[in-house]
């Protein structure tokens, strides 16, 4: 059983930053270069706790695995985008709990492909698939798609850390009801998202700061409003306490009494598609 896309050789540019080893580079990874640490020592000048908003990400993708594997009985699973791997991938914390359970990753960044393919080698329920997350209909038919998840039945999409990088507004918001629509009732959709309040507080300054970093060093990130990212998750019940600071979604212990602002720069979700299309909407 192949784990592993084999569509060609892969070639790593170092010298052009990488989101993906961007952010393996604030989680304190080993897989990026100079150029990727130059980005995020400016994302450190804006706040030097930068490093914590990304951490919190990881940490929020393994608490929705374990409920997806654990409480929701989901054994298929979808990561989009799914980036380099830190401490603990989502194929680790799913199959921690349901060790059978099928993971196929999503990415087209040449560093992902390549780290992943070796990762991945030795895992016969877990595979990775090149191909762009911005076509679903592609990715919904990727052979390494195919021939690992039943679609007509329940899957776990998890778009953590994408959509914010898919531009404009509107198309980011069809990718992913595009997604929905594709999935079975019973499915559940993860997101997270680059959030800036615009209400002139920290969060605010800190949240452009970001986004003119990202867009100056990466050309991408855009850090939408709650509102614009509520909207992308239509049609879905949300899972309480509904979209909310990363920190805020069934912490593993009590957070502490505050948090620094960089905390509310990133918003998350987890949301089930009702059997009934109309629920949602009424709900």
């Amino acid at each position: 059983m192949p784990t592993a896309s084999s569509q060609g050789e892969t070639r790593v540019d170092t010298s052009v930053p990488s989101i993906a080893r961007v952010y393996d580079a604030l989680c304190g990874g080993k897989d990026h270069f100079a150029v990727d640490r130059q980005v995020m020592h400016r994302l450190v000048q804006v706040t030097p706790e930068a490093k914590r908003v990304v951490r919190a990400n990881r940490d929020w993708l393994i608490r929705v695995c374990r409920y997806l594997a654990g409480t929701a009985g989901i054994t298929q699973f979808l990561d989009a985008g799914s980036g380099l791997p830190t401490a603990e991938n989502t194929h680790e914390a799913v199959q921690r709990v349901s060790p059978t359970a099928e993971v196929v990753y999503l990415d087209n960044d040449p560093a992902v492909l390549a780290y992943g393919r070796a990762l991945l080698e030795n895992n016969r329920h877990t595979r990775l698939a090149k191909a762009d997350l911005t076509r679903p209909d592609e990715v919904l038919a990727a052979p390494e798609v195919t021939a690992a998840l039943d679609l007509s039945a329940p899957v776990a999409l998890l778009q953590c850390g994408t959509l914010h990088h898919v531009e404009p507004y509107d198309t980011a918001q069809a990718v992913l009801q595009d997604y929905i629509a594709a999935l079975a009732p019973g499915s559940y959709v993860a997101l997270t998202h680059m959030h800036n309040p615009r209400d002139g507080s920290q969060a605010a300054e800190i949240a452009s700061g970001f986004e003119s970093t990202f867009q100056n060093t990466l050309g991408t990130a855009r850090y939408r409003t709650r509102n614009e990212i509520a909207a992308l998750m239509d049609g879905l019940e949300l899972v309480e306490p509904g979209l909310v600071s990363l920190h805020e979604w069934w912490p593993d212990g009590p957070p502490p009494a505050e948090q620094h602002p960089v905390m509310y720069t990133l918003l998350g979700a987890l949301g089930r598609k009702p059997a009934d299309e109309h629920a949602a909407k009424r709900s």
